[in-house]
């Protein structure tokens, strides 16, 4: 069996703080099992690592290695895609499709994300867990599968077990061997480690000088609590190797590309004008809040209206995510402007949205008339054949359908 230096060589992981070497140590040990393994870790930490280290270690190395991203499959179509289902189970299954623990039979299969799993849905995994069976969507029929299933969660699983959001007896079958990835801020002998090398390889990949940080810069860096963790650490090393044209960073450009809020006084030492500094650091974190805070009061609006509910409440539920967990993970020169629509009936002022571009009705009206003239036309061109009309538009034939119904056309 490889030694645990030859398998960070191997997957390119970097860093030698104990908490991570542990948790190797043991994904290593248990490869040659098939128990189920749940890794653990906030958002980021790379928790996507260890299933391939686990499968590529195992006697299953030669079989089929699905990953699968539990949280971004819709709940209506997520039993499909794992299990499979037979034709003529729903609306648009034209064909018998396999599951993804179908395909994966004799290998491996990674559940990211496994606590946004819908429970009708953790009850099949339970069955494949306990036996191995599972059913096609629309089947009356069991089938076998011989997978190892090793599931991952940024969430803390066992509070989601006691609000009755994810079975008990799943959580027990999964946690058979639990592997949690430390957070980058507890590794503070590993973030500099990590950052050049993502540095180096961002300056091979873009044909440039790498960038290098002062001894305060350096400093700062490992003080930092990394919200975002080694994929947030990735992203400023790029959006530095780009963006700057100097190669050697100091405290100063450092902070630019880390969320304002998280600035730590006791690295940096106070100047004359901290306080006019802090002020415009206050004005900008209100701002994001308002902006986020209006975004929640448009869809929450249009929820109450019933136009589009479902995307509405899935960009809800997204949103409201975003805010709960990750209250500090945006940056202020890469935001996406946000677009305020004038309400009739609103008592704010045109001043309180001056830094958010407005879109009067009349034009929201007109977009609204032109996509109904689209659709139409895209469907007398295709005498009413919604699934050509739907490709012509560029988009899916249940999108076509729902506004179809939508506009009463």
């Amino acid at each position: 069996m490889e030694g645990l230096t030859a398998i960070k060589q191997r997957f390119e992981i970097i860093g030698n703080d104990a908490k991570l070497n542990r948790s190797l140590e043991k994904a290593i040990r248990v490869a040659s099992t098939d128990i189920s393994v749940l890794v653990t870790g906030e958002s980021g930490v790379g928790k996507e690592t260890i299933p391939k280290i686990i499968h590529q270690l195992s006697h299953r190395k030669h079989a089929n290695y699905i990953a699968v991203n539990c949280g971004a499959i819709p709940e209506g179509t997520i039993d499909s895609e794992l299990f499979g289902h037979e034709k003529g189970a729903f609306t648009g299954a034209t064909t018998t499709r396999k599951g993804y623990f179908e395909v994966a039979d004799g290998g491996t299969i990674f559940l990211d994300e496994v606590g946004e799993l819908p429970l009708t849905t953790q009850v099949r995994l339970l069955r494949v867990l306990e036996n191995g069976e599972f059913i096609k969507v629309g089947s009356s029929n069991v089938q076998k599968t011989n997978v190892r299933i090793v599931a991952a969660t940024n969430m803390k699983i066992q509070e989601a077990v006691q609000k009755g959001k994810f079975r008990e007896d799943l959580y027990y079958r999964l946690s058979t061997i639990e592997l949690n990835l430390p957070a980058l801020r507890e590794r503070e002998n590993d973030i500099h480690l990590l950052f050049r090398k993502f540095a180096s390889d961002f300056a091979q990949k873009y044909r440039m000088p790498t960038i290098r940080l002062d001894d305060d810069a350096v400093n700062l860096l490992i003080n930092y609590r990394f919200p975002g963790n080694i994929r947030q650490l990735k992203n400023i090393a790029e959006q530095i190797s780009i963006v700057e044209e100097s190669r050697n960073i100091g405290v100063q450009k450092l902070l630019h590309y880390l969320p304002n809020y998280n600035r730590l006084p006791a690295v940096i030492e106070k100047k004359e004008n901290s306080f006019s500094e802090d002020k415009d650091v206050m004005y900008k974190v209100l701002f994001e809040m308002r902006n986020e805070i209006n975004d929640l009061k448009k869809l929450t609006l249009d929820l109450m209206k019933n136009e589009n509910r479902e995307q509405v409440e899935h960009e809800n539920r997204h949103l409201i995510e975003r805010i709960r967990k990750e209250p500090q993970d945006f940056n202020m020169d890469n935001q996406v402007e946000l677009i305020q629509i004038q309400q009739t009936n609103s008592s704010q002022s045109q001043s309180d949205y001056e830094y958010i571009e407005t879109i009067d009705e009349d034009e929201s009206l007109s977009l609204h008339d032109k996509e109904i003239e689209m659709i139409k036309k895209s469907l007398e061109r295709n005498k009413n054949k919604r699934k050509l009309a739907a490709k012509e538009l560029g988009i899916s034939e249940r999108t076509l359908y729902r506004k179809i119904r939508q506009y009463d056309l």
